[in-house]
């Protein structure tokens, strides 16, 4: 007999945006908080540049509103950015109450102020992002944590892999709403199911769909694929984010460089030491992050390059060691003093800016589904997610989906009677090679024939490609016992069909969405809305 949980709320994922949900919920409901491996292993850990808010009495909501309008190519839906942004500033007191330890002003003596540092990323008109030095991901994330393991009504379950979401329509029951989930527990090899009231996607994106790649290794699109499954529409998945500036070295596994070194004054080079950017936009490097990863992509194919470099060296050596001590060190480890020599770069795929469709309170399609932080398409990126609007993001509707929450608490029974996931009829793999296999396939296309730059006969290849590759996946879903690997490997293949058939149904080019067929933008900005055609596909 598999074991069943019960819990009031089920929040599949343990980042920004599932801890600040789940904190706002502890003093009245017993909560859940799902990791696939380590608690610490989501994005959130790994954000070095901060979080974007109006804190500055010379910035204004309308100007980051403005900002991030203008970044998001016509696409932003400006009643979800005016909340985002207008919520910030009461979002980022909420932090500093938990205890995040961001940066502070330093006075000529070198004691601190009590005025935090604001520094300035690509597309922002001010400086605005709050930040904890270069690591302001971690901060948040252990100060988070730690608050989230003091609290009794909070239970982090670590090891644990969702499988999919139980719904009343997948049970043949009336109604639409999410029951909970199966979940498999990597520890016992077998699937739990775990019943809730509510449940929250909070999974994180999907660039681990590409082959070079800024994420950790659970940004598998594990939440988006979910929810499609169970029947929810997804939104622009063909914009994609490409992080300029990943460390070019082949043990460093893409390390992120944050784009605030490019903010404090770091300049782009060839090889040669010539700057490009100015020949690309007027805002040069500071230009917003698709300009700068496809004029990055344009100089290395026309040169032959393998990189270009990031140069902060006429900055003196005790700013660069005080403001980026992260990168400083990472770099070190790898033989590259950033105070003495420019740093070599890549773009590499960094953010999924489309996924499940929400309301302003993070409900998905399914009633007690919800789904927050870059599992969700809100409106707020559009088709280029400006610099740290993220992490507000996961904070702003952490909460908001909070306070929804506790508003139905009367309405919304337990669920009961479900049946456990049978495992009767299929058997331990020795095909695991398979899998192996069929992920490297499937990111390689997807990096050759659905990157920064696209064309319509390089979708159709990727197209065809993929839909042999969840032939197969799904044969072996079938008749195996399930995995992580095959779990993450399903829910990629998903997801990579997804953002192929989003791009080939823009037919244009617009901020993250390039193609060589179609340059020119469309007079009218629309979303790509996907479908699903009955819940289970």
């Amino acid at each position: 007999m598999t074991q069943q949980r019960q819990y009031d709320v089920l929040v599949i994922g343990s980042g920004a945006a599932g801890l600040t949900l789940a904190l706002h919920l502890a003093s009245d409901l017993r909560v859940a908080v799902l990791s696939k491996g380590q608690l610490s292993e989501g994005s959130t850990f790994w954000a070095q540049g901060g979080v974007a808010a109006v804190l500055d009495d010379t910035d204004t909501v309308d100007a980051h509103v403005q900002d991030t309008l203008i970044a998001g190519g016509g696409l932003c839906h400006e009643d979800a950015v005016r909340q985002i942004v207008g919520d910030s500033r009461d979002a980022i007191g909420w932090l500093v109450e938990q205890g995040v330890p961001f940066t502070r002003e330093r006075r000529e003596d070198g004691s601190e102020s009590d005025d935090f540092h604001l520094t300035r990323e690509g597309g922002h008109s001010h400086r605005r992002i709050i930040h904890a030095a270069d690591a302001t991901g971690a901060a948040i994330f252990n100060t988070l944590l730690q608050r989230a393991q003091q609290h009794d009504n909070i239970e982090l379950l670590d090891n644990r892999v969702a499988v999919d979401l139980i719904t009343t329509q997948k049970l043949g029951r009336d109604g639409n709403q999410c029951l909970g989930a199966y979940i498999l527990n990597r520890s016992t090899g077998h699937v739990e199911t775990v019943a809730a009231r509510f449940t929250v996607l909070a999974t994180g994106g999907a660039s681990k769909v590409y082959l070079y790649t800024s994420n950790p290794d659970s940004a598998s699109g594990d939440g988006i694929a979910m929810a499609w499954r169970a029947g929810c529409r997804v939104a622009n998945m063909e914009f994609n984010q490409f992080h300029p500036t990943c460390l070019y070295h082949p043990k460093a596994k893409s390390f992120l460089v944050t784009e605030a070194l490019r903010g404090e004054g770091a300049l782009l080079r060839l090889p040669n030491g010539e700057r490009f950017m100015p020949r690309f936009d007027e805002r040069a490097e500071l230009a917003p992050r698709d300009i700068v990863a496809r004029a990055i992509d344009h100089e290395m194919k026309r040169l032959g390059l393998d990189c270009v470099y990031l140069d902060i060296t006429h900055k003196p050596a005790d700013f660069i060691r005080s403001h980026f001590p992260n990168v400083h060190e990472r770099c070190l480890a790898f033989g590259i003093d950033i105070t003495k020599e420019p740093i070599p770069v890549v773009p590499a795929a960094h953010y999924t800016c489309g996924g499940v469709m929400v309301d302003s309170s993070g409900r998905t399609d399914i009633d007690q589904l919800y789904a927050i932080g870059e599992t969700s398409f809100t409106g707020l990126h559009g088709a280029n997610r400006m610099a740290s609007n993220s992490l507000l993001e996961c904070i702003v509707y952490g909460r908001a989906a909070s306070r929804d929450i506790l508003e139905q608490l009367d309405s919304i029974a337990m669920p009961q009677n479900l049946p456990n996931w049978d495992e009767s009829q299929v058997t331990d793999s020795d095909e695991d090679v398979i899998i192996s296999h069929n992920w490297d396939e499937l990111r390689r296309f997807m990096w050759d024939y659905v990157g920064i730059v696209r064309t319509s006969k390089r979708l159709q290849r990727a197209k065809h490609r993929v839909d042999m590759l969840r032939a197969e996946i799904h044969e072996f879903y079938s008749n195996y016992r399930v995995s992580r690997d095959l779990l993450e490997l399903r829910n990629l293949a998903l997801v990579a069909d997804l953002i192929i058939r989003s791009a080939m149904l823009r037919r244009e080019s617009r901020g993250l969405h390039y193609t060589l067929d179609f340059p020119a933008q469309l007079d009218e900005a629309q979303d790509t809305i996907l479908q699903p055609p009955s819940a289970g596909d």
